[in-house]
């Protein structure tokens, strides 16, 4: 079972959903004092001397429409993907995200100037990546086109575009590079997860595999009674009988099939049977 869903969203995604929108009132009633911006928003400059800010400006939005369309794309791509990878690791992986924009940014900051930022954008990215990385021919209305557009198109173009305009237009208002920065995250954090499940599932399977210093072949070559020496094979038990069925799901369906529950205990047996070697 997947996280539960209420009013169409997940728990994690609810959960930040809430968060920006509390910051955001914050911002425009309580703390709007142009310092609480400087204070909690990322400037690449002065980020080591306030290293909690490469945390603390994703949640910060210059306006209503800012806010709004992060919100939106977070609505849209988010509950999917918590699903996939379940909650925690759906957390970990939207932080990473945002981390990643902030850290590209502060490395960069020396090629090209990098304007304070703040926005989810980074971590919103991200998430976009892992749906097209899941789902890559999902199809999602943008308005105003007619027909839905792959989600693996979909995220090019938004790659292509800030890539584009983070070399042309810099000091635009819009982070640029923290989108660039949350989708390269993105991309390492996914690749090197699906790495860590493709060793495990080879690492149960040739685990499975008979071995051939046990071949009964080799006791009768030696003169043994073949009614001594058949193998008596023994009745698998629970975990191994759960280990051979999520190799068969594979299989069959792929290991973007898997649920959470299945990526999590694939890669706990492997690590015991990498640990028990």
């Amino acid at each position: 079972m997947g996280p539960q869903r209420m009013f169409g969203m997940t728990p994690w995604v609810r959960r930040l959903m809430v968060a920006n929108l509390l910051v955001y009132l914050l911002q425009v009633t309580v703390f709007v004092d142009p310092r609480f911006i400087a204070s909690f928003g990322f400037d690449p400059l002065g980020a080591l001397a306030r290293p909690w800010t490469f945390l603390t400006y994703m949640f910060l939005h210059a306006g209503v429409l800012h806010l709004a369309f992060n919100m939106l794309a977070l609505f849209v791509f988010g509950p999917r993907v918590e699903e996939r990878l379940g909650g925690r690791a759906f957390l970990t992986y939207y932080l990473a995200c945002g981390l990643g924009g902030a850290a590209l940014s502060y490395v960069l900051m020396l090629v090209v100037p990098v304007p304070p930022m703040v926005g989810a954008s980074g971590a919103i990215y991200g998430v976009m990546l892992a749906f097209a990385w899941a789902w890559p021919d999902q199809g999602i209305f943008i308005f105003p086109f007619p027909e839905p557009i792959p989600a693996k198109w979909l995220v090019t173009f938004a790659v292509g575009i800030s890539l584009v305009l983070a070399l042309l237009s810099p000091r635009d208002g819009i982070a640029h590079l923290a989108h660039l920065g949350g989708i390269a995250a993105g991309f390492v954090y996914l690749k090197s997860a699906d790495w860590r499940l493709s060793q495990a599932e080879q690492r149960l399977r040739r685990g499975a595999e008979p071995s051939v210093l046990v071949h009964p072949a080799a006791r009768i070559a030696r003169g043994s009674d073949p009614a001594v020496a058949k193998p008596r094979r023994p009745a698998p038990d629970r975990t191994q009988a759960e280990i051979d069925r999520v190799l068969d799901k594979i299989s069959a369906s792929g290991m973007a099939s898997l649920t959470p529950a299945e990526r999590k205990f694939l890669t706990e047996m492997s690590r015991k049977m990498r640990d028990r070697d």
